[in-house]
């Protein structure tokens, strides 16, 4: 029996909100054709703030293997990954918000901040790098 691809799909993003602890509601899935197949970006919609940041992006020849990449990501991110938290407003606005990333460097936790928007939009008070639990 076959797989449908959009079953398969709608399943393997399912997991990959359960893993991070997230509803539909809170993730956009978004596919790019790309060279040799998909880039996926994951982008999380906080609703404290109404802003969305991207938390990751990867490749797959196909939709669905770009989604088991995810999921892999998912499953090992806490461990690989450092964790910042970073204090940030729009301009214009008085509200300080905090966000929390994870990623390799400070330079990869702003990236997911500043993805898909003006960076001149928000003024960055402070980055930093979260202790080891």
């Amino acid at each position: 029996m076959t797989v449908d691809k959009n079953i398969e799909q709608a399943q393997l993003q399912g997991e990959i909100g359960k893993y991070i602890g997230l509803g539909q509601n809170s993730l956009v899935f978004q596919f790019e054709e790309a060279p040799g197949g998909v880039l996926l970006r994951l982008i999380t919609i906080n609703s404290m703030h109404n802003q969305s940041f991207l938390f990751h992006s990867c490749n797959g020849e196909t939709r669905s293997e770009a989604l088991k990449q995810m999921l892999d990501y998912v499953k090992s991110y806490k461990e690989a990954e450092s964790s910042f938290t970073i204090q940030w407003n729009l301009k214009g606005e008085n509200m300080l918000h905090t966000s929390y990333f994870r990623a390799k460097n400070i330079l990869g936790a702003l990236d997911k901040l500043y993805y898909d928007r003006d960076p001149n939009s928000i003024t960055v008070f402070s980055v930093m790098m979260n202790p080891i639990s």
